[in-house]
């Protein structure tokens, strides 16, 4: 990497810095606590162009590349924050740049990058398919010009915070494929003027995410709305699966720095015993040893960030970048709630905050054990383990 894109990354990490500063542990203790959506941020984020990272600038947006994009993600986070809140905005850009007709993005994205649009909901997930997601059942009925959906989601996140979702839905029935991968196709949908019913239900989780179950009956789509072919969905949004993969690990990487920085001044400054716990090889070599293991990850996150920027294939790696950071920012939690002891369970030093947040990556978007399936099969040519 030469000097001047270094120089370039470093100030967009000094910039995020300085915008998260105004937002600090008591801004996300209260949003937290209250389940509020943290508006004020996300709208500071807008305002700043960081949010329309992935965004051309021809539309209006920043132009910058998935690698300045998950430095994004990860400042926020490793300052404390919680950029689950608005990521999505910046995956789902993955689908639409990329396989989206020119009339959509000059329709959408310019309002997007101005933050008069929120692209923040990804309906994919359903009860009955789970991670298997070409058994999903919400179908898609092509009448005329536009599309009828009736169906289900289940684990969709800021619904009622956007105002277009990218829906994946069935347009062909499953049983009538060869190609299982077929069938699937993908519809930016207008909340903002839902014609038919659409019923937002809440999910009460462990975690602040706005999460719900999504139904829909007779919904209309306008068939304008349809990106790229239909029955092609489902590979459209394996692009949006990489960019959201390393996004999520760059998230984790935060979440992990943020763990093994607490704790190392944590460790310092406890004195227990006369002499500081960090003085301990019982609590210092854990320590270490998810800070290795974070900046081992990191490596993979850039390096599947470089392969995507450069419309590569990065499955393997962004799959691998995902998993490692997850794993190792779940470790850097356990260890910092750890080092805190009965501390690390009070609200106000927001360990047990990140501790449940940094939790979610190891089992979503993807869970590993489907990463290593992957892995298992795709890269090292293992018989199909499911």
């Amino acid at each position: 990497m030469d000097s001047s894109v270094q120089e370039s990354q470093q100030a967009i990490r000094e910039e995020v810095r300085k915008l998260c500063q105004a937002y600090p542990d008591a801004y996300w203790q209260e949003v937290d606590k209250k389940e509020l959506y943290p508006q004020e941020f996300v709208d500071a984020l807008t305002r700043s162009g960081y949010l329309a990272a992935l965004i051309p600038e021809e539309y209006g947006g920043a132009g910058l590349g998935i690698t300045e994009a998950s430095i994004i993600l990860e400042e926020i986070n490793r300052s404390g924050g919680n950029s689950t809140a608005c990521h999505a905005q910046m995956y789902t850009m993955g689908t639409l740049l990329r396989h989206g007709s020119e009339e959509q993005k000059r329709r959408y994205l310019p309002s997007i990058a101005q933050g008069e649009l929120r692209l923040q909901a990804f309906a994919v997930t359903e009860p009955n398919a789970g991670s298997e997601t070409t058994r999903i059942e919400t179908r898609a009925v092509r009448k005329g010009d536009r599309y009828i959906v009736n169906g289900q989601k289940i684990f969709i996140s800021r619904v009622k915070q956007s105002d277009l979702m990218l829906l994946l839905a069935r347009t062909t029935p499953y049983e009538e494929l060869k190609d299982k991968t077929q069938g699937i196709s993908v519809f930016l949908m207008d909340l903002r003027d839902v014609k038919g019913h659409l019923e937002v239900q809440p999910l009460d989780i462990m975690l602040n995410h706005h999460t719900n179950t999504v139904f829909f009956e007779d919904v209309e789509v306008p068939a304008s709305n349809l990106i790229g072919e239909e029955g092609k969905g489902f590979r459209y949004i394996i692009d949006g699966w990489n960019a959201e993969r390393i996004l999520v690990a760059a998230e984790a990487i935060g979440d992990g720095r943020w763990f093994v920085e607490r704790a190392s001044r944590y460790a310092s400054n406890r004195v227990v015993f006369g002499r500081p716990i960090g003085a301990n090889q019982g609590i210092q070599f854990p320590i270490a040893k998810a800070y290795a293991h974070v900046e081992a990850a990191d490596l993979m996150r850039f390096e599947a960030a470089a392969k995507y920027d450069r419309k590569e294939k990065c499955g393997a790696e962004a799959n691998m970048a995902k998993l490692l950071a997850s794993e190792a920012s779940w470790e850097a939690a356990d260890v910092c709630m750890s080092t805190y002891g009965g501390y690390g369970f009070a609200r106000d030093y927001d360990v047990e905050r990140k501790f449940r947040e940094t939790r979610l990556f190891v089992a979503a978007p993807v869970s590993n054990n489907m990463v290593l399936a992957f892995l298992g099969q795709n890269v090292l040519g293992m018989p199909k383990s499911y």
